[in-house]
């Protein structure tokens, strides 16, 4: 069975326009060959200054010279236009020329009564004046101008389309708008290549006026003396004034499009139409404008020269330099309050929004009644400390926590406050309003009346007492905390233990950005070929899980290229990475240049090493434990521990690397804020005193 191929053929729109069009095309045509009567010549005289008018209108309000792409094909029909006009009014004035000045129609001899004023000498140099003006200054100009912005705009354009590219793969923006902008991108480059060739109608259309200008002038001339027999003198008269009023009325719609044209292709960048893009400028300098009014000021007064026009201008510009400062300042003030405005409608609209409920603070400090109202007068220095912790926490640890949102809240009990991280209270306390606290351990406790209770923070004991007796303490040689601190501090420690949850992809994103061109190039590296982002960011979580500050991000880089290509286990690069870091991390610890030490002990590092099970290529793949000496383990370890904690002095526990992260698990839930090293992340250098060891 024969298939055919169906051919689609596009519907024409049935609106007459095209038809319309094309009749307006054939017209022009038709004129260039076959005579028309003088009123047609007048209608399409008047036609073509009304038509370069409106283009000239469009060329001015248009914003940016894209949204007047059409321009060059106008530029042409308008061109043809007066061209077949300028071929109608040559057949008429060769042919009737010798009837008299109105042989041509009434719009010609208007404008050669006009301009002339009785002399064809007048007229002659008025038009002559007229082409040089159009060809010379306006056409040659913007030819000059269309050719530089036609090269520019081309060679333009493959980094543009690079660029679109870019910004599509990096997700800025989607598909629709890459489009858009590959397609405003082709308009832009047809429209400055065509408008490269349209200003050469401009140029042919000045030179062939002045041709058809000379061949009216002398055949009219030639065919009044010997084929009508009239006086040399009565042919010059006649058709010089015949021939430089059709000149002359075939010029003026000439010189508007070109001043159109002009204007079009010298906008540049500049958005806006053409008043906001000159005027505004000129206009935004008031210094400029005073000195501009001086000046004129100056010329009024110097001996010969007319006082009223320079005093106008001067005062006119004089009142401008007083007035638009005043003027931007007002529009200034409109705008701000205009987005003021915006700004509350906005935050009003997203706080009744369903998505709001949706969306979880990242960090929020939810406050009682009573506690509310007891920190009201200090929300400022609340909000100043606060600000200061973020940039502590941004130093300290190498990224920026999110904001903290201080809410008031009536579910929670009037005394009390709540520290929520995504939503979820990690922690809270009851604060005793109007009492400081005196944080005491296991020293000695102040003589002034006060209730025994433990810190929020860190769980030390302490001693709150009413602030009526602050000054007695000082005097003892304690240091009461006041409501604000006890909030700030537990806040910030709570902040500390949950550091990972707070270190989003958007940070890591970020903190890779800020980085320098060779490492950012390492980081695309490693995260398209051995791991993705967000393995890095897994890392980077597991590091602040232990407190262990990434602000080296560079070093971090440089330890995970190192071990990415050949170990897929977080875990394993985690380790590597901090023995890579050995230095940062035993400087971050130690004491005054001295960093404590305690041992885990030769029992149970034989006990941890035993609980570690291998596979066939020796690789640990389990860690299994017998209950009874893990039990046994945290009772001894933490009699230790704590014996040393109380002293107050700060130190780590030191264990094998390859028991380490499996201690540490253990250890974490008996002392989440102890440190835990292996023997391989001990720096050189670094000065060593052995507290002790569990065993």
């Amino acid at each position: 069975m024969a298939q055919t191929d169906a051919i689609t053929i596009p519907k024409a729109v049935p609106n007459g326009r095209d038809i319309g069009f094309a009749a307006g095309i054939v017209l022009i045509l038709c004129i260039l060959f076959l005579p028309i009567p003088v009123i047609m010549i007048d209608m399409g005289l008047a036609f073509s200054i009304a038509f370069s008018v409106l283009i000239l209108m469009v060329s001015l309000w248009i914003q940016k010279p894209l949204d007047f792409s059409s321009f060059p094909t106008v530029l042409l029909i308008a061109t043809m236009t007066r061209l077949a006009l300028n071929i109608a009014t040559t057949r008429v004035i060769l042919s009737h020329g010798h009837e008299g000045h109105d042989a041509a129609g009434g719009v010609i001899a208007g404008f050669a009564s006009i301009v002339m004023s009785g002399d064809f000498m007048i007229g002659l140099i008025v038009f002559l004046i007229l082409i040089t003006v159009n060809f010379i200054v306006i056409t040659k100009g913007a030819t000059r101008i269309a050719e530089v912005g036609a090269r520019f705009t081309l060679d333009a354009i493959p980094g543009k389309q690079m660029s679109i590219d870019a910004d599509l793969s990096a997700g800025i923006i989607d598909e629709k708008e890459a489009q858009r902008r590959r397609r405003e991108l082709e308009d832009e480059s047809s429209f400055f290549g065509s408008m490269d060739g349209a200003s050469k109608f401009v140029r042919g259309d000045a030179i062939a006026g002045l041709i058809i200008t000379a061949i009216n002038i002398v055949g009219g001339i030639l065919i009044g003396v010997f084929r009508h027999g009239m006086p040399v003198s009565e042919a010059a008269d006649v058709f010089v004034k015949l021939s430089v009023g059709d000149g002359i009325v075939s010029q003026v719609p000439a010189l508007i499009v070109s001043l159109a044209a002009g204007l079009l292709v010298s906008r540049g960048g500049n958005r806006g139409s053409t008043d906001q893009a000159v005027v505004s400028q000129l206009s935004g300098y008031p210094r400029a404008l005073s000195v501009a009014a001086a000046l004129m000021f100056i010329l009024a007064l110097v001996p010969g020269l007319p006082l009223l026009p320079f005093t106008v201008l001067g005062l006119i510009m004089a009142f401008g330099a007083w007035f638009i400062p005043r003027q931007i300042e007002a529009d200034n003030r409109l705008l701000r309050e205009t987005e003021e405005k915006k700004v509350v409608q906005n935050k009003e609209a997203e706080r009744e929004s369903v998505k709001n409920v949706l969306r979880s603070t990242e960090i929020e400090l939810a406050l009682g009644k009573q506690v509310s109202t007891r920190l009201l007068g200090a929300h400022q220095e609340l909000a100043f400390r606060v600000g200061k912790m973020r940039k502590k926490f941004a130093a300290q640890y190498g990224f920026v926590v999110p904001e903290i949102k201080v809410t008031d809240d009536i579910a929670i009990p009037d005394k009390s406050y709540q520290i929520r991280i995504h939503g979820t209270t990690v922690a809270s306390n009851v604060l005793r309003v109007g009492e400081v606290l005196v944080v005491t351990g296991s020293g000695r406790k102040p003589s002034v009346p006060g209730d025994e209770i433990r810190e929020p923070a860190f769980g030390m004991p302490a001693v709150s007492v009413m602030e009526t007796f602050v000054e007695d303490l000082k005097r003892e040689g304690f240091h009461p905390i006041d409501n604000v601190s006890v909030v700030l501090t537990h806040v910030s420690e709570v902040i500390r233990n949950n550091l990972p949850q707070l270190l989003s992809y958007k940070d890591v994103k970020i903190l890779i950005e800020r980085l320098d061109p060779e490492y950012k190039k390492l980081a695309d590296e490693i995260c398209t070929s051995h791991m993705s982002y967000s393995g890095l960011q897994a890392v980077l979580k597991l590091l602040l899980a232990e407190r262990v500050s990434i602000r080296n991000l560079h070093l971090i880089l440089e330890a995970v290229a190192e071990l990415a290509p050949h170990v897929r286990k977080t875990e394993q690069i985690v380790e590597h990475v901090r023995v890579r870091m050995a230095q940062q991390l035993c400087g971050d610890l130690a004491d005054n240049g001295t960093l404590r030490v305690l041992r885990l002990g030769s029992k149970w590092d034989l006990v941890f090493h035993q609980a570690l099970k291998r596979d066939a290529k020796g690789e640990v793949v389990e860690f299994d434990i017998d209950p009874r000496q893990l039990e046994e383990f945290s009772e001894q370890a933490s009699r230790v521990i704590r014996e040393f904690m109380d002293r107050g002095l700060p130190f780590v526990l030191v264990t094998s690397p390859e028991t380490r992260s499996y201690v540490r698990m253990i250890i974490e839930r008996l002392f989440s804020t102890l440190p835990v090293l292996s023997h391989v992340e001990l720096a050189k250098g670094i000065d060593i005193k052995i507290l002790g060891s569990i065993s």
